[in-house]
């Protein structure tokens, strides 16, 4: 982004947007807000629901693994019906399964209505990154970097609201999420028109296929293994900090806040004087050290890490997502199904697993894998550097910036 500030005023400002994209990113917020919605109100959902640690992280696993196998769904979804539709299709799954959830007697029916909300949300939030990039104004660059605004305030705020309808009930931030989506769903209705359908229409098998390309396929193993890592924190932490919903709530907020301010204003300008490539394998090694001292340091500095670890992951998010859409040949929205696929998966298997390692083993090593997934994250762009670099080189720039390509060329 050479000479070019995405927050600059002129036509292509970030800010400078049709209603529609606003409509869009607004409701993306709120899906986003869903992930951290439940994390201060985990502990109080094991008690009201008599459950474990590990019963509880189920509504991590259910949610992320019907995600993952929904992305195969979703670019044959929309490519049939349009974004608009796919868009209101899955918010309108959100608002029913949302308010499904908050009305369970048990961790059974919250787990499975998790699930459903998990179909949902992959309708809706693989489809609004292409929507929003088809219809903003200034191209890709400020196209993703408003996805990522959304995404970063919305696991922000997430954990915000939910500690805040969760003092007086652990159902009240179900209603809550039901509700903001609804509203959603009416601005999507009001706002947003149909975009035209791609010539193509997209099978099943084509973000399979996708993943046959070299470059692709690597970045999509190693955020498979940065995504534990990330919901290892999510998902896991509040048991360890073992705090009331609203100092829970705190933490997080603090933790969404440093994950969209370095994954909008921080990564961008890294990215711009040392390349891609090396700010992901620089942020991933740091994640790791952060887990290794959250693991084994005092309460004091487990809230600290926690936190800290947003300033990583929000750098984490904004390079895999700019990878992922520009290293291959493959239509954006085959290109994210594909990469959501294999990285959707890590975000279902640390939840069950993290609490199952500390049973087996001790409250440090969930982190100690943690860190080690981060660390094999790392490691996959490092070996397969080469590739993404020729990879990239070969293909026209996809962003409207002059080093969309040359972030790669270290």
């Amino acid at each position: 982004m050479q000479g070019e500030d995405p927050f600059d005023q002129g036509a292509g400002s970030i800010l400078r947007q049709p209603k529609a994209v606003w409509a869009t990113a607004g409701a993306s917020v709120v899906a986003f807000m869903g992930i951290g919605l439940v994390d201060p109100i985990l502990p109080s959902i094991a008690k009201g629901l008599e459950a474990t640690p590990s019963q509880v992280s189920l509504l991590f696993t259910s949610y992320f693994l019907i995600t993952a196998v929904a992305m195969l769904v979703t670019g044959f979804v929309s490519s049939r019906i349009g974004g608009r539709k796919t868009l209101l299709a899955g918010l309108a799954l959100v608002v029913v399964f949302a308010a499904l959830s908050g009305t369970s007697s048990s961790v059974g029916e919250l787990v499975g209505f998790r699930a459903g909300w998990g179909l949902g949300n992959a309708l809706f939030v693989s489809t609004a990154l292409a929507v929003i990039v088809g219809a903003a104004a200034g191209g890709s660059s400020a196209a993703i970097l408003l996805y990522e605004s959304a995404l970063g305030l919305g696991m922000a705020c997430g954990p915000l609201v939910g500690a805040l309808l969760g003092d007086a009930s652990w159902r009240y931030p179900f209603f809550g999420t039901a509700a903001l989506m609804a509203i959603g769903f009416i601005c999507i209705t009001a706002f947003l028109k149909e975009q035209p359908r791609p010539a193509t229409k997209t099978s099943l098998l084509d973000p399979i296929k996708a993943l046959g390309h070299g470059g692709l396929a690597s970045v999509a193993t190693s955020a498979f293994f940065y995504n534990y890592s990330f919901f290892t924190i999510l998902a896991f932490t509040p048991f360890v900090l073992n705090m009331t919903p609203y100092k829970s709530g705190a933490v997080f907020f603090a933790w969404g806040l440093l994950l969209a301010v370095f994954s909008v204003l921080v990564a961008p300008r890294l990215q711009e004087r040392f390349g891609s490539l090396k700010v992901l394998g620089a942020s991933l090694v740091l994640l790791a050290v952060d887990l290794l001292v959250l693991g084994y340091g005092d309460h004091t500095t487990a809230i600290v890490c926690t936190i800290v670890s947003g300033a990583f992951i929000g750098m984490n998010n904004t390079v895999y997502t700019e990878l992922a859409l520009g290293v291959s040949d493959a239509p954006r929205p085959v290109a994210s199904a594909g990469y959501n696929f294999v990285r959707w998966f890590a975000a279902a298997a640390a939840p069950y697993l993290a609490p199952k390692i500390e049973e087996w083993s001790d409250i440090h090593i969930p982190f100690v894998v943690a860190a080690a997934t981060a660390v094999a994250g790392a490691v996959v762009v490092w070996v397969r550097r080469a590739a993404l670099t020729h990879e990239a080189e070969e293909l026209e720039p996809r962003h409207a910036t002059e080093d969309s390509v040359a972030v790669f060329a270290d």
